[in-house]
């Protein structure tokens, strides 16, 4: 018995997936400032089970400052003369005009900042050997400092690690928490490198010991193994999620773009864009040919401008991760006016605690949702158990001005900003919005879906079963995946022979193996990430990265081309849940009707029952559908039929 656990910032989704496969479901307000506690209670309800599939933002949301989660302080031994290497950083200025513009915080400070005489030149020579009495000199100063975690990057690592190596050795004999930059980022670029290993090392003790906290509360309840979904959309057992925290930096938007892959495959429908939008943000995704799109660089704790993540606000990680997009624009997003009086929406949420006005739970400025109940779109929550405030929503939107005007048009900026993120993983990756499917998911997704289908000209919207548990169902539908990198491979084929040959010694039994390549022209600064197929050939590869450097940038180059990075990724399959089939028969009986406002006026919608339909049901719009974890909103103009898996089609 696996249960699927999906923590998000104001609900905590549970999937319980029982030994012949069917499936419950099960949804509870998170606690952000112990998250494991939700995680713990709701096993608890559920009856505990044999195994626990975890998706978290516990890391994102330390590196962006939540309260109660504290980083630890952190060492950094360096090469002679890289001491500021992180601080220095690249010339990326992400305000240009702002002169009051600051950097974001280093995460090591100054005086934590060794060197030691040590130099390895690019190809990997060692010019100056490493002494092992300068390490130990080192290590005894930032115990003395009091690091509790410590990074170590040295120039060049990449071609030849066996400083680093030695270092480590050195220090692990006084502290529990290191990391070598070889281990996270084996690739060119020090800065990039270094801020990578220092992020892990940042994340090590909090991660490590939440996850030891939650492992020994789920042990009480008979959990015998506990994974982590990863941010390149794989599962990793508790040891690697401990030792390298900062692949789960986007463990939780991960699960729910894996979960479209398989939706995707299962309807026969090869390229969708994933849309997942919960309680504080919404984000975007694309599926083409059923696999998900990875990049090989993020920027965590930063800002993010219109979804886009802004260069230079946060610390770059170099690590595979899912490609997304994400805004502020969940159902939680508050609404306010500016100084000019203009309505704006997010990037403030008001979390689970107090949450949105309705929640009745003390919080006093609207929302998304305080919008859609005034809206008449959505009256209850987790199956009518959870009634909404409709007059406390009304008073929070009346402080703004007329409280049905507020809502309208907070809701439209709201599919506004969210059409931008599907714009950032589409047409700025050379894609044409039209040509997928949308599948929309989480909580509030369904509410806005097909509207914000229309802004871009997409006329096919899917909404899965139990959309806002989708993202948890897709950690029992994730398989387990493992990465690897060579840089410069000087044999392509012989790089991934050797590569694979290491993560099948890590995997055990592997099912496949899926293949990258970090590929520019000769003399340019930065990468394209593109699939390499087997066997991986130089002209094949400039043929694949010359097409994506077209649909990006709209040029090609008479040059030639480079492999920078080759990357592996191992895939084992593991068991999966079914996804659930509608009912075959059945009339469908209207639950009641509701004046419901749209952009066209007020509506009269019939409002339906989501489990009472039956395969092939037909709706025109406009209409409400509701289910236990979310509600679907069907605008004038389109209409909603129930396919064979349970999914409702949205067409326009």
């Amino acid at each position: 018995m696996s249960v699927a656990v999906d923590v998000g910032g104001t609900f905590t989704d549970f999937v319980y997936m029982a030994a012949d496969g069917s499936l419950r479901f099960h949804k509870r307000l998170s606690t952000p400032r112990s998250p494991e506690l939700a995680v713990i209670e709701g096993i608890a309800f559920l009856g505990g089970a044999e195994e626990v599939v975890h998706a978290s933002t516990v890391g994102t949301n330390a590196l962006r400052g939540q309260e109660g989660l504290e980083l630890p302080r952190v060492g950094l031994l360096v090469t002679k003369g890289f001491r500021d290497i992180i601080e220095i950083g690249r010339q990326n200025r992400p305000k240009l005009y702002d002169p009051f513009f600051e950097k974001p915080r280093p995460l090591v400070p100054r005086e934590l900042r060794v060197e030691v005489e040590e130099r390895v030149d690019f190809a990997g020579r060692v010019l100056t050997p490493l002494r092992a009495e300068e390490a130990e000199e080192a290590a005894r100063r930032l115990e003395e400092l009091g690091a509790e975690s410590v990074a170590i990057s040295f120039l060049h690592s990449y071609a030849n690690p066996q400083h680093e190596r030695r270092a480590k050795e050195v220090l692990l004999k006084r502290f529990s928490y290191v990391t070598a930059s070889h281990e996270v980022a084996p690739e060119p670029r020090e800065y990039e490198r270094t801020s990578t290993a220092v992020v892990n090392a940042a994340l090590m003790p909090l991660l490590s010991r939440y996850l030891q906290k939650l492992e020994e509360g789920l042990r009480e309840l008979g959990v015998r193994r506990l994974y982590v979904m990863s941010s390149s959309g794989g599962l990793v057992d508790v040891r690697e999620a401990s030792e390298r925290p900062v692949q789960l930096v986007e463990s939780g938007p991960a699960a729910g773009v894996v979960a479209s892959a398989e939706l995707a495959r299962a309807l026969g429908i090869p390229d969708v864009i994933s849309f997942d939008m919960g309680g504080t943000t919404a984000k975007a995704g694309t599926v083409l040919n059923y696999e998900f799109e990875v990049t090989a660089e993020y920027e965590v704790g930063g800002e993010a401008h219109h979804g886009r993540i802004v260069k230079g606000s946060g610390y770059p990680v170099r690590f595979p991760f899912i490609d997304l997009a994400e805004v502020s624009a969940g159902g939680g997003t508050i609404i306010w006016r500016d100084e000019a009086g203009a309505l704006r929406v997010g990037p403030v949420s008001a979390g689970a605690d107090p949450g949105p006005a309705c929640y009745g739970r003390g919080g006093k400025r609207p929302t998304v949702t305080d919008a859609n109940v005034a809206l008449g779109r959505l009256e209850r929550l987790l199956g009518g158990s959870m009634e909404l405030d409709k007059g406390a929503a009304l008073r929070a939107l009346s402080e703004l001005g007329d409280p049905e005007q507020v809502a309208l048009g907070a809701v439209q900026l709201a599919n506004l900003e969210m059409a931008r993120a599907i714009r950032l993983v589409t047409v700025e990756r050379g894609l044409d919005p039209s040509r997928f499917s949308l599948i929309a998911f989480g909580g509030a997704g369904p509410q806005h879906a097909m509207e914000v289908a229309e802004e871009l000209g997409i006329r096919s919207v899917i909404v899965p079963p139990h959309p806002g548990l989708f993202s948890a169902l897709g950690l029992l539908l994730a398989d387990w995946r493992f990465e690897a990198r060579l840089p410069f491979p000087a044999d392509l084929e012989g790089a991934f022979a050797r590569l694979e040959e290491e993560l099948a010694g890590k995997a055990g039994e592997v099912d496949y193996f899926v293949r990258y390549a970090d590929v520019r022209y000769e003399g340019q600064g930065w990468e394209l990430t593109v699939p390499i197929g087997r066997p991986a050939r130089l002209e094949e590869v400039r043929r694949t990265f010359e097409e994506k450097h077209l649909a990006v940038y709209g040029f090609r180059l008479e040059r030639e081309v480079e492999v920078v990075v080759a990357r592996a990724f191992a895939v084992r399959r593991r068991r999966k849940a079914s996804l659930p089939r509608a009912r075959r028969e059945g009339e469908v009986r209207e639950r009641g009707r509701r004046r419901v406002i749209f952009r066209e006026g007020r509506e009269e919608a019939p409002v339906f029952l989501r489990e009472e339909l039956p395969m092939g049901a037909e709706l025109e719009g406009p209409a409400v559908i509701e289910e236990y974890d979310s509600v679907t909103v069907v605008p004038p103009g389109w209409r909603a039929r129930v396919g064979e898996l349970g999914e409702l089609r949205g067409e326009r």
